[in-house]
Parts: C-alpha cells; sequence; structure tokens
C-alpha cells in the first residue's frame, strides 16, 4: 500500500459507515468514515497481523 489517499473496502459498496485506510509517513493508517478527525497509526507489519487474525475469524466471537 503506498497511497495517500483513502480506501475503503468494496465490500462497503454506496454505504459511508465503513473504515477506511491509507499509508501515510511509512505507516498505515486507520479511521472510521464518520469521524475522519481521529485516526488510528500503526506499522505495516501490525497491520498485516491485524489482518490475519480478522480474516481467521479469531475475533468473530466479540463481533
Amino acid at each position: 500500500m503506498a497511497s495517500q489517499t483513502w480506501q475503503k473496502s468494496s465490500h462497503s459498496a454506496a454505504n459511508d459507515n465503513c473504515v477506511e485506510v491509507r499509508a501515510a509517513g511509512g505507516l498505515v493508517e486507520l479511521r472510521e468514515s464518520d469521524e475522519g478527525e481521529l485516526i488510528l497509526r500503526t506499522t505495516g507489519s501490525a497491520f498485516a497481523d491485524l489482518l490475519h487474525t480478522i480474516k481467521a475469524g479469531e475475533l468473530d466471537r466479540f463481533a
């Protein structure tokens, strides 16, 4: 990911309530689309670990 532009999942369709992500300054930034001023910054490896955990279903019990 090498973009300064916010991206959202294609699963979000036209829904504005989603998580957006971008790469900026060597970090990965996440924000909720309706709370754009609140940004979570993390490393690329920590973000990759999070995605792996989500895809593996390890957080499903918290949904």
